[in-house]
């Protein structure tokens, strides 16, 4: 039989595509999905190798050189295992959830979260960080529910109900936990209670002989969680002090409402100011030395934190350093959780808190 003319032979091809799959004039074909079958194919092993070796299956032994095969075929062909195939079948992924929390996070949080987000990863779990602003309660768990992820890392700040537990853990999470001031009924929590944030800088700036304390209390929305208790701690430090009051000022995070807050200064009386944190401490402290308002001859003011930041101004910050646990820490904690979902709930306090006493108290 004679050769097809290549033209006669691309016609043949086209007719018999989908009419879908045609390519316009110019236009190259678009190449097929490659899939499990393809890498199967191409390295010589069945697909439950294939299935074995790209989910990181420890429960089957497979050779190294078996293993490298594989990987290279599947990188050549550029196939990506398909998640949701794969939470579909075993009833939940690998993915952790982590909710965007609902309210700005300092660096110290900032550098915790990041910090177990690696390390979740080395134990081979995918984190996912989901926007729920605007939902809360069991919606925001039917949501996160909606991914299927086999743990949930949720804020422990009200948002979670026992009910959202119920609903997390019947869509296949083995693990949720709460990181934050609140435990949850149901759920494993992570306690960070901030009311000794505030008793640190409260019995501290007591301790120096200051009786007349001005907490803030930061205008903008979301720091409820945080600054509610910490004013509460500050408060529980004042009543070991007969004579001690604690005034709640209203701050927002700007130079505009720091410089009104500090014109008024003397007016209210006080000689001393924790300022919620350190950020609002050195915009207060700027305020206030731009007032004419000594610091600390007549008024101290302490923050929390412990940034670099506050260590090089002058007056150098006097602070409420907070010891965090390590993420690789709350990772393995995760994974045994994830490995045992039939244990009882685990309460962990995470929070220590001291005093750091520089030149502004």
């Amino acid at each position: 039989m004679g050769h097809i003319p290549e033209q006669q032979s691309a016609q043949r091809d086209a007719r018999r595509a989908p009419e879908g799959a045609r390519a316009g004039a110019g236009e190259r074909p678009a190449a097929p999905v490659p899939t499990s079958a393809d890498v199967a194919r191409l390295a010589g092993v069945s697909r439950a190798t294939v299935s074995y070796v790209l989910n990181n299956a420890t429960a089957v032994r497979i050779s190294e050189p078996t293993r490298q095969r594989v990987q290279e075929a599947a990188d050549e062909l550029g196939y990506v295992p398909h998640a949701a195939a794969r939470s579909l079948r075993a009833g939940h992924s690998r993915m952790v959830l982590m909710p965007a929390p609902a309210m700005p996070v300092g660096l110290l949080y900032t550098h915790l979260f990041n910090e177990l987000q690696w390390a979740l990863r080395r134990l081979d779990y995918t984190v996912v960080q989901f926007g729920s602003l605007g939902m809360s309660g069991d919606d925001a768990a039917r949501a996160w529910a909606e991914l299927r992820p086999v743990a949930v890392l949720a804020p422990g700040d009200g948002t979670l109900t026992p009910r959202g537990v119920h609903v997390l853990k019947r869509s296949g999470a083995k693990a949720v936990v709460t990181l934050g001031p609140q435990r949850v009924q149901g759920a494993h929590a992570l306690l960070m209670d901030q009311r000794a944030v505030g008793h640190c800088a409260g019995a501290h700036l007591i301790g120096r002989g200051r009786t007349r304390i001005g907490v803030v209390v930061p205008r903008e929305p979301g720091y409820e969680t945080f600054s509610a208790p910490r004013l509460a701690g500050v408060r529980t430090a004042a009543e070991a002090c007969a004579n001690a009051r604690v005034v709640p000022l209203e701050l927002g995070y700007d130079e505009q409402s720091a410089n009104q807050l500090a014109a008024r200064w003397r007016e209210l009386g006080l000689d001393a100011a924790f300022a919620y944190n350190d950020e609002y401490a050195m915009l207060l402290l700027r305020a206030l030395q731009d007032a004419g308002v000594d610091v600390p001859g007549e008024t101290a003011v302490m923050g929390a934190d412990d940034l670099l930041l506050g260590r090089l101004l002058r007056p150098s910050l006097s602070t409420v350093r907070m010891e965090l646990p390590t993420g690789q820490r709350l990772a393995e904690l995760v994974d045994r959780v994830v490995r045992d979902p039939a244990g009882t709930s685990e309460v962990h306090p995470l929070l220590g808190v001291e005093a750091v006493a520089r030149d502004s108290t």
